[in-house]
């Protein structure tokens, strides 16, 4: 297993938050959950950026740190139907995730001009 050569301030709010929400495409996949998008095609094409490995991968992060969980509609059923839900903690997210777009459509302008300065 790694073991990290510096050792990670796990007192500090932000590395926290930036361990749970940083990664592509966990923001996005949180607000398409929040807005009806529950099985894993549905996330993949309410995000047409991201790939479905990424949102796969993404996913398995996010419920890994508790912020959504997985049920399986049928055990019977083939293919199996797999959704996602946010948990209590993901809920706790949609004002942060709120405040983020806020934000972004405050300065959209601005971001959109530097961008297509690249």
């Amino acid at each position: 297993m790694y073991t990290r050569k510096i050792e990670e301030d796990l007192d500090c709010g932000l590395i926290l938050g930036m361990k749970v929400l940083g990664g592509k495409w966990k923001c996005c996949i949180l607000d398409a959950i929040h807005k009806g998008f529950t099985r894993p095609s549905e996330i993949t094409r309410s995000i047409r950026e991201a790939s479905p490995r990424v949102i796969e991968m993404q996913l398995a992060e996010l419920l890994f740190f508790g912020v959504i969980e997985k049920n399986l509609e049928s055990e019977q059923e083939y293919p199996k139907r797999t959704e996602y839900h946010l948990t209590p903690l993901g809920q706790t997210l949609l004002p942060i995730l709120s405040q983020i777009d806020a934000w972004g459509l405050q300065h959209a302008d601005i971001i959109k001009e530097r961008l297509t300065e690249v």
